[in-house]
């Protein structure tokens, strides 16, 4: 199988547990990061340009709401992981408990291109560059969109609109195929269940 890993904490607890599964599988990593935690751990890490399509791709999420929009972005690999979200047959997001709501909400991430960024903050007008964070592993500028919104599909086509933007960190229900919401004990009577 080819396999998108996504960057973040979710991740993190990932990486070892699939190594330890000793799958013939090939990787592809959205961040430089989550590369070198797979290589270290043993996984086979490729670059995307050798697969043309993944079978899977497992990531965490920000936020996620009751009707499938999730806000990612938290680490700045938003784009990338997008990229492979929409290669993949299938998009596994896992998330504990916490990243639930009941309505994606501000902060959402951005990326934006360097070139002409003062222009492309002042059409935005709702956006702050984060301090202090390094670029994203493409070399843009991260931002978050932090102005209240109600309607997450208008929000998404507006910042897709906005020249200098790259992405953004709404993720259309349509994107993920399952969400997997981990426990951090079972509930009394029952043992873990996979996904706890």
């Amino acid at each position: 199988m080819a396999v998108g890993l996504g960057t973040g904490s979710t991740v993190a607890y990932l990486l070892p547990a699939l190594a330890a599964r000793r799958l013939d599988i090939r990787c592809v990593a959205t961040s430089i990061g989550t590369e070198e935690d797979a290589a270290a751990a043993g996984l086979r890490v490729e670059p995307f340009d050798r697969l043309d399509r993944l079978d899977i791709a497992i990531d965490g999420a920000d936020q996620v709401d009751g009707t499938g929009w999730l806000v990612k972005g938290g680490g700045g690999a938003h784009t990338r992981e997008k990229i492979v979200a929409a290669a993949a047959a299938r998009f596994v997001v896992i998330v504990s408990p916490d990243k639930l709501v009941e309505s994606v909400r501000p902060p959402v991430p951005l990326e934006l291109l360097p070139f002409g960024l003062a222009t492309t903050l002042r059409r935005l007008g709702a956006a702050k560059v984060r301090p202090d964070t390094p670029p994203s592993p493409d070399g843009g500028i991260i931002a978050d969109w932090l102005d209240p919104f109600d309607d997450a599909s208008a929000l998404s086509t507006y910042l897709q609109s906005v020249p200098g933007v790259v992405d953004h960190g709404l993720f259309d229900p349509a994107l993920a195929g399952q969400v997997i919401v981990g426990r951090s004990s079972p509930p009394p009577g029952r043992a873990p269940s996979p996904d706890s």
